[in-house]
């Protein structure tokens, strides 16, 4: 008699994760698990037609920092709706855990700045029901969710533990100090921790504007860290720095011996930036490939579009942001800025102002027309340079404040604007696309859940597989090997062994997807954070079905009641 499965996809076209060509199966699955890749004979206690449809592994997005939303929140959304069935968190250094009740403000200073979430939301939706990081852990698992996540050791909460206001304020760490920082990774890969995170970059501050506590550690303080998770046996190493140019070959050969000691793997971050301050990107790829030539398990985490800011009237900033007479509206409602903003007087006062204050930098960005872009419905990411706000004004005979103004009101001011500061120096995505290519890269740098008020960039898998795989003129990538970038690829990154493929055995997180319609949907602001806090929201088209443990959690983008996905404690082994 032929079996019956709890879950049986049919007829999809299926691209299974390996980079293998697209081929026709089913796919069977029982117990939260693949049992059959082909024709399959027995029947599902639940069936979908992919008839039509690309089949894929569910996503893992190793680069996000939903630390505090999976304590408060079931869903892990803007991910999950972009076909990410299991994500990374604790990204960059910052985390909640582990901590002591007199640092948990700073924590939250911490996370407000770098990663731009409100501290309101934070207090209200943080129970603080833990001090170590294992405690921490227990507290996420007891939360049913609709995607797996996994959980790193943040550097800046390990080094305020152990050293208190010395860490904060960037003092060198002791040998005593680097002992029990040894001690603490270990028994936090081992209360399952999948990796630790740092950061060294300038551009890491706190809501007080304080540098992340990590920025100045000593390579002895970041090797002590590694030997722990060696000792642990376990464990990655995720790593964000600024790599100035004159410390480039110093920054980069440390990340080597601590590797080299500790035999963990390592990933940081890539981007090509658009200041001359900054070692070119090429330079870094070269000594990364060189690196893993010989052999050093390290991976440059890349992203597949630019790195932006979306600016608009219900966003963190715009290009009036710093005007004074939107310090008159900034706090209103939408509908009341609108209708100022129409207003012919306010309007005009508005457009003959300069922007005021201390923040120089932020204020030419935002005001940088010749580089900001309006983003459209649907978006577009790779806006050709004749499409920036200050091209079109000039063809338009225009000032270019005055048509941002224009872009910001439609929707009723639902409008955004698109200001890219890394990726885009050409203004085209050719420097995403060397990156990405590269054998030595990984997919990341999607931050899900973070930069609530500036950046929704969690949208990036549907982003690499609509544009990178359809849509773009020129320079498309095959739709296997794109497939095998985001699933097999990320998940052997971080040592998730266990999914990432369409194989018997497998964890059974399955993505259905019209391919035809897939696409990245124009952000929204929502306001469902804790105490009524904002965050940018962006939806998807064309995932039909997307499946974690073998339950569907999302028909055609909308959430069933399943809720299957789990805490994922420490790498997991292929079955």
């Amino acid at each position: 008699m032929p079996a019956r499965h709890d879950l049986v996809i049919r007829n999809g076209t299926v691209a299974d994760g390996t980079g293998a060509a697209l081929r026709e199966a089913d796919i069977a699955m029982a117990d939260g698990r693949i049992v059959a890749v082909g024709r399959v004979e027995g029947s599902g206690r639940e069936e979908v037609d992919a008839r039509g449809k690309l089949v894929t592994p569910g996503f893992v997005d190793i680069h996000t920092h939903y630390d505090g939303q999976a304590a408060w929140d079931s869903r892990l959304a803007p991910s999950s709706w972009h076909g990410v069935t299991t994500v990374v968190m604790g990204n960059c250094g910052v985390g909640f855990a582990p901590v002591r009740p007199q640092d948990r403000q700073r924590l939250v200073e911490l996370m407000e700045g770098v990663e731009d979430i409100p501290g309101a939301a934070l207090h209200e939706g943080l129970d603080w029901a833990w001090e170590s990081f294992g405690q921490y852990l227990d507290a996420l698992g007891r939360r049913p969710h609709d995607i797996d996540f996994c959980a790193q050791l943040p550097h800046g909460a390990l080094r305020v533990y152990v050293m208190g206001e010395r860490g904060a304020k960037l003092e060198a760490a002791t040998e005593a100090d680097v002992a029990e920082m040894r001690r603490l990774s270990r028994e936090a890969m081992e209360a399952g921790a999948i990796g630790f995170s740092t950061s060294r970059t300038l551009n890491h501050r706190s809501a007080n504007g304080d540098n992340t506590p990590s920025l100045r550690a000593t390579e002895a303080e970041l090797t002590g860290i590694a030997m722990g998770i060696k000792d642990a046996g376990r464990g990655v190493i995720e790593m964000i720095s600024d790599f100035d140019t004159p410390d480039l070959d110093s920054e980069f050969e440390m990340m080597r011996r601590i590797m080299q000691a500790s035999g963990r793997p390592l990933t940081f971050s890539l981007a090509q930036t658009h200041s001359t301050r900054t070692a070119p990107w090429r330079t870094l790829l070269g000594r990364l490939e060189a690196s893993v030539r010989e052999g050093l398990p390290m991976r440059g985490q890349v992203a597949p579009r630019s790195i932006g800011i979306l600016l608009g009237l219900q966003a963190s900033f715009n290009p009036f942001s710093m005007h004074p007479s939107w310090a008159g509206i900034a706090n209103l409602g939408l509908a009341e800025k609108v209708a100022a903003l129409r207003n012919p007087e306010f309007r005009a006062r508005l457009l003959s102002e300069a922007p005021l204050g201390t923040q120089v930098a932020l204020a030419k960005r935002i005001t940088a027309f010749d580089f900001i872009f309006p983003l459209g419905n649907p978006p577009d990411y790779e806006p050709p340079r004749e499409a920036a706000i200050a091209a079109r004004a000039a063809r338009e005979g225009r000032r270019p404040e005055e048509l941002a103004l224009d872009l910001l009101l439609e929707d009723e001011g639902r409008g955004f604007l698109y200001s890219p500061f890394a990726n885009y120096a050409d203004f085209d995505l050719d420097a995403c696309r060397e990156m990405m290519a590269s054998p030595a890269t990984v997919m990341g740098l999607g931050d899900g859940g973070a930069h609530v008020g500036i950046i929704c960039d969690g949208s990036y898998p549907t982003t690499l597989l609509a544009h990178w795989g359809r849509d773009r003129a020129n320079g498309r990538f095959d739709l296997p090997w794109l497939v095998k970038r985001q699933t097999s690829d990320t998940a052997r990154a971080v040592g998730l062994l266990d999914r990432g493929l369409l194989l018997p055995g497998m964890k059974a997180d399955v993505n259905v997807i019209d391919f035809d319609r897939l696409r990245a949907e124009r952000p929204t602001m929502a306001f469902d954070l804790p105490a009524g806090g904002k965050r940018l929201m962006q939806k998807a088209t064309g995932y039909s079905a997307t499946v974690v443990s073998g339950e569907v959690i999302y028909h055609d983008g909308e959430p069933t009641r399943a809720l299957p996905g789990r805490l994922v404690r420490g790498p997991q082994a292929a079955p």
